[in-house]
């Protein structure tokens, strides 16, 4: 088994000064902690691997291909390999666990 703390996963993230950290890779799938605060601009680009996207705080919007949802603490989105995607509109600091299957390069 492998435990993490959502807590102690923000501060090793922010302490390596990145928006995303992978804290779990198998061989089928990788998860990780990505943060956007208020106002950033997602630079993501389409992933090789299937996602799906669980936030844990913060409040915004996500585009995937040509559908846009709102998200906050609670939802899950799926995203399908090689889909355009981006948070956007993001009012409160969002951190989201990602999860890739295959895991990510």
């Amino acid at each position: 088994m492998k435990a993490f703390r959502l807590d102690e996963l923000e501060a090793e993230r922010a302490a390596n000064e990145g928006a995303y950290l992978q804290f779990l890779r198998e061989r089928h799938m990788s998860v990780g902690l990505y943060a956007l605060n208020a106002g950033d601009t997602d630079p993501q680009r389409p992933h090789t691997q299937d996602e799906v996207y669980m936030v844990m705080s913060g409040r915004g919007a996500i585009t995937v291909g040509t559908e846009t949802t709102q998200v906050a603490r609670g939802s899950v989105v799926y995203v399908p390999a090689g889909v355009d995607h981006r948070f956007h509109h993001i009012s409160e600091d969002l951190r989201v666990l990602v999860v890739f299957s295959p895991p990510e390069s």
